[in-house]
């Protein structure tokens, strides 16, 4: 038994399961624990570990939060009053937000300009197909 190995309880909150889940996981092999002199589970951390790590999320090197961003190409400008519809071709994607008109003079949108609509909803629909 090493000094880093965790009781079932410690793990189980740990990886974020219950302590029977955790049982039912050595027993199918899923789970590699160890015992300790009195015969009680213990779990390594470098299991711990294993069933936490999570896949890397791709990040925009950017301070913006917005992790959904198209670089692009304005492709046009319709300013009216103090809003404006601005659209943008990215890749095979056109984007169209609506801006105010001191957006798009202080950002310098113009057609042919180049620019990337970054994206943050809180609802985003997906339909099948393509």
């Amino acid at each position: 038994m090493g000094e880093d190995d965790l009781t079932l309880g410690e793990a189980a909150k740990a990886i974020g399961v219950s302590v029977d889940t955790l049982r039912r996981w050595d027993r199918a092999g899923r789970l590699r624990t160890t015992r300790d002199e009195r015969n009680r589970r213990r779990v390594p951390r470098g299991e711990v570990e294993r069933l936490t790590s999570r896949p890397a999320r791709h990040e925009t090197g950017d301070t913006l939060s917005a992790r959904n961003r198209f670089p692009g190409v304005v492709t046009s400008v319709e300013v009216d009053g103090v809003m404006a519809l601005v659209e943008i071709q990215a890749g095979p994607h056109r984007i169209t937000a609506a801006i105010t008109r001191d957006s798009v003079e202080e950002l310098g949108l113009v057609e042919g300009a180049r620019a990337t609509a970054a994206v943050k909803a809180t609802s985003v629909m997906v339909e099948k197909g393509g």
